[in-house]
C-alpha cells in the first residue's frame, strides 16, 4: 500500500471514528473469546490485551474468555491450573475467565486440533452461563475459537464480530501441517459457513479481505484493523550492557529474530546462513533466534550439526523483556516462507522492530514488502534465500547512517499509522456503530447523541468564528 492510500484511509477512518463518535459515553459489555492471552505472549495475546485494555480505560466492560497460558510449549505457567472449574482474575481491569483445555505443544496436528476443539467447547459452556453482553468477539487463530463464536452468538443471541488474524485451514495447508484433502475441503466449508454467520468481520489488512471476499463474502461485511504497536513501550533505548554481556555479544553484529519459532516462519533459513557466514569467517556477525515453538529442537540439532556459534537462541523470554532485547541487537530479522497466502500477511514484529528504531531485513513477500518499502525501514529480501540474508546483514553491518536511517523513518511510519491506541478507537467505534445497526433501540440512541454533538459541533465553528448562523439545524444522521 503506497503512503497516499495508506494516509487516505486513516484520514477517513479518523473523521468517521473519533470526530463522529457522541455514543462514545455509552458504555458497552464486551465479551471476548481468545485462544491465547497474556502472560503468553504470542502476537495474538499481545493484540487482544493491548486492544482490551484499552477498552476498559475507556469505560467499557469487558469479559475474555480463554484457556490456561501454556503457549508454545504445552507446559502451563507458573501459578496457573488447567482445571474444570473455570479460574478467573482481572487483568489491566479486564475479567479474565480461564476454561479447562486439553493441552498440547504447538506442534503435532491431531494433538493440537484436539486443543482447539476442547477450547470450543469450553468456552461455550461457560458463555452460557454469564449475564448478557451487548457484543461478543472471537479472534482467531484458532479456526474453532471462531465457531466458539458463532455457536455462543446464536444461543444468547448476541451481535457477533469475527476477527480473522489467520486464514485457517490455508494456513496450515501452505506449511504442510495437514495433506488430507478431503479434510481441508471439509474444513473449508465450515469456514465459509464461519464467515457468514457472523454479524461482522475485522481482519488485520488488505490482502486477508481480499481473499475473503474471493471466498464470496460480502466486502461490505468486512472492515480491516491492523496490527500496530504500543509507542510508550517499544521506543528507542540505549543498549542493555546485561543482555549483550549475557550473551557474549561484545563488538558484535546482532540480527535477531523475535518471536515464536513456528513451522510458518522458515527459519532454516537462519541456519543456512549462519554456515554461509562461518565458510567466509564473518566471526563478528551473529544470527539470534529470540523465542519457542515447534521447530526450535529441530534448529537446534541443525546448529550443532554444523558447528556453529553464531547462532544464538534464548528460549522463551518475558514479554516485558523484549524491547530490552530489541535495544541491544543491531537489526531484526522478519521472515515467513515463500508462499502465495503470506503473501497478504502484515506481521506485527515489523511494527515492534520499527518502533524500536531497528532496521527490518524483511523475508516476506507481498503486502508486508510494499509496507517496509514505504516507510524506508529496510531491506526486503526473497524469502528463505541464505545468500540474499547474508548480503542485508552485512550491508547494514558495514553502514552505520543506512541504519540510522531505516530506524528513524520505520518508527515515524508506524507513529503516524500503526498507533495502538488509534487503532484501538477505531475499532471500539466500529463496535458502536455495528450495535446501532443492530438494534433499534441503540440506534434512536446512537441517533440523538449524533444529533447533539454535530450541533455543539457547529456552534463551537460559529462562536470560534463570529459567523452568524440562522434557522441552522440537523434534523436526520444517516
Amino acid at each position: 500500500m503506497s503512503n497516499d492510500r495508506l494516509g487516505a484511509r486513516h484520514t477517513v477512518h479518523s473523521a468517521i471514528y473519533h470526530h463522529l463518535s457522541p455514543w462514545r459515553d455509552n458504555p458497552m459489555k464486551i465479551l471476548f473469546l481468545t485462544h491465547y492471552f497474556p502472560p503468553e505472549s504470542n502476537a495474538p495475546a499481545s493484540r487482544v490485551h493491548e486492544m482490551t485494555k484499552r477498552w476498559v480505560k475507556d469505560g467499557n466492560e469487558v469479559t475474555v474468555i480463554t484457556g490456561v497460558p501454556n503457549c508454545p510449549d504445552g507446559v502451563v505457567h507458573k501459578g496457573y491450573r488447567n482445571r474444570i472449574r473455570r479460574q478467573v482474575e482481572m487483568v489491566d481491569g479486564i475479567r479474565v475467565i480461564r476454561v479447562w483445555t486439553y493441552i498440547a505443544a504447538n506442534e503435532g496436528t491431531l494433538r493440537r486440533i484436539l486443543n482447539f476443539v476442547s477450547f470450543m467447547l469450553s468456552a461455550v459452556w461457560v458463555g452460557l452461563f454469564l449475564k448478557k453482553h451487548d457484543v461478543l468477539i472471537a479472534t482467531s487463530p484458532q479456526f474453532f475459537c471462531g465457531w466458539a463464536g458463532v455457536l455462543l452468538s446464536r444461543l444468547r443471541k448476541m451481535p457477533f464480530i469475527l476477527e480473522i488474524r489467520d486464514l485457517w485451514p490455508e494456513s496450515i495447508a501452505a506449511v504442510g501441517a495437514m495433506s488430507n484433502g478431503r479434510v481441508i475441503r471439509f474444513l473449508e466449508k465450515l469456514e465459509k459457513r464461519m464467515y457468514a454467520a457472523a454479524t461482522h468481520i475485522v481482519t488485520v489488512g488488505e490482502g486477508y479481505k481480499r481473499r475473503i471476499v474471493a471466498k464470496g463474502i460480502d466486502s461490505n461485511k468486512i472492515s480491516i484493523i491492523t496490527n500496530g504497536v504500543d509507542t510508550e513501550i517499544f521506543y528507542p533505548r540505549n543498549v542493555d550492557e546485561n543482555v549483550r554481556k549475557r550473551h557474549n555479544l561484545d563488538h558484535q553484529f546482532v540480527c535477531a529474530y523475535v518471536g515464536t519459532l513456528g513451522m510458518a516462519c522458515g527459519l532454516n533459513v537462519v541456519v543456512r546462513a549462519g554456515r554461509i557466514l562461518k565458510e567466509r569467517g564473518r566471526k563478528e556477525i551473529k544470527l539470534m533466534l529470540i523465542g519457542e515453538g515447534a521447530i526450535r529442537h529441530e534448529l537446534e540439532s541443525d546448529v550443532r550439526r554444523y558447528n556453529l556459534d553464531n547462532v544464538i537462541f534464548t528460549g522463551r523470554l518475558p514479554r516485558d523483556s523484549i524491547p530490552g532485547y530489541l535495544a541491544s541487537v543491531d537489526a531484526c530479522l522478519v521472515h515467513l516462507k515463500r508462499t502465495d497466502l503470506f503473501k497478504t500477511v502484515l506481521p506485527s514484529k515489523i511494527f515492534e522492530a520499527a518502533a524500536m528504531e531497528r532496521p527490518i531485513v524483511l523475508g516476506v513477500e507481498g503486502d508486508a514488502a510494499e509496507l517496509v518499502n514505504d516507510a524506508s525501514a529496510g531491506i526486503c529480501i526473497e524469502p528463505e534465500n541464505a545468500e540474499e540474508l547474508v548480503a542485508a546483514v552485512l550491508k547494514l553491518a558495514q553502514d552505520d547512517a543506512l541504519r540510522e536511517r531505516y530506524g528513524h523513518a520505520g518508527r515515524a511510519y508506524v507513529k503516524r499509522y500503526f498507533d495502538r491506541n488509534t487503532l484501538a478507537n477505531n475499532y471500539l467505534d466500529l463496535i458502536h456503530l455495528l450495535l446501532a445497526r443492530h438494534s433499534r433501540e441503540y440506534a434512536e440512541e446512537f441517533v440523538e447523541r449524533a444529533r447533539r454533538h454535530i450541533r455543539a459541533y457547529n456552534l463551537g465553528r460559529v462562536q470560534a468564528s463570529g459567523a452568524q448562523q440562522e434557522g441552522h439545524d440537523i434534523t436526520a444522521v444517516g
